[in-house]
């Protein structure tokens, strides 16, 4: 039986992560790794001590909002953000690392992750965000479709 290579493993644990989600529309993990040790993870899904969508429902799915657009109007925070924020809630720094995500990036997540010092990002997957890759690109983070390695 072959091992996983590190990039499977980290994604595979980022499979589990995503099933915390809270999101009615889409459940999406994210998990940051230093120098083969797990950091943080996040899930998407709605703040501490706030109403989930699956309590109250989903304001998008309401108002018909399509993916990738209109960010503001939700009540999650993406996998993404919530994995940034616990690494700094735990003194955590993520500089140099990379981060796993079980979908690309929308542009917010991008931005918090170029200045966040993370450096290497593997994803499954599109997004409707063109700009977001092409920032990361532009800050030199490599970036890697786990879709197109599998």
């Amino acid at each position: 039986m072959a091992r996983p290579s590190w990039d499977e493993y980290f994604m595979q644990i980022v499979d589990l992560v995503k099933t915390r989600s809270t999101c009615l529309r889409r459940q999406v993990g994210a998990l940051i790794v230093k120098d083969k040790r797990i950091l943080a993870s996040g899930y998407n899904g709605a703040p501490a001590g706030v109403s989930h969508c699956a309590e109250v429902g989903c304001l998008r799915q309401q108002l018909n909002v399509p993916s990738g657009e209109r960010h503001e109007l939700c009540r999650a925070i993406h996998a993404e953000q919530n994995a940034i924020v616990q690494a700094a809630y735990s003194g955590t720094s993520v500089n140099g690392s990379t981060m796993y995500v079980s979908l690309q990036p929308c542009s917010l997540c991008a931005k918090l992750m170029i200045n966040a010092g993370i450096r290497k990002l593997v994803y499954r997957g599109s997004y409707p965000d063109e700009l977001a890759l092409s920032m990361l690109n532009e800050a030199g983070v490599e970036l890697i479709n786990f879709d197109e390695v599998e």
